[in-house]
């Protein structure tokens, strides 16, 4: 399964812990984070070194799987 990342302007993963923030969905990961650049996670980055954004503490109070129509 594909993973995600935001990058910043300057080509670096964006993490959060430590831990680099993933999705499994690139759509679903613009959707929530529109503006940022979205990448293809690398491979080489175990996933115990990533964070999917569903438990990042900011996105405590969305439902998932992702319902857009609870998005204003």
């Amino acid at each position: 399964m594909k993973r995600y990342a935001l990058c910043s302007e300057k080509a670096d993963l964006l993490s959060w812990g430590g831990k680099v923030i993933v999705h499994d969905s690139k759509a679903e990961l613009e959707f929530l984070m529109r503006g940022a650049r979205v990448v293809e996670c690398p491979r080489d980055i175990p996933d115990d070194q990533t964070l999917p954004i569903r438990f990042h503490p900011d996105m405590a109070t969305v439902t998932w799987p992702l319902d857009r129509r609870n998005f204003p």
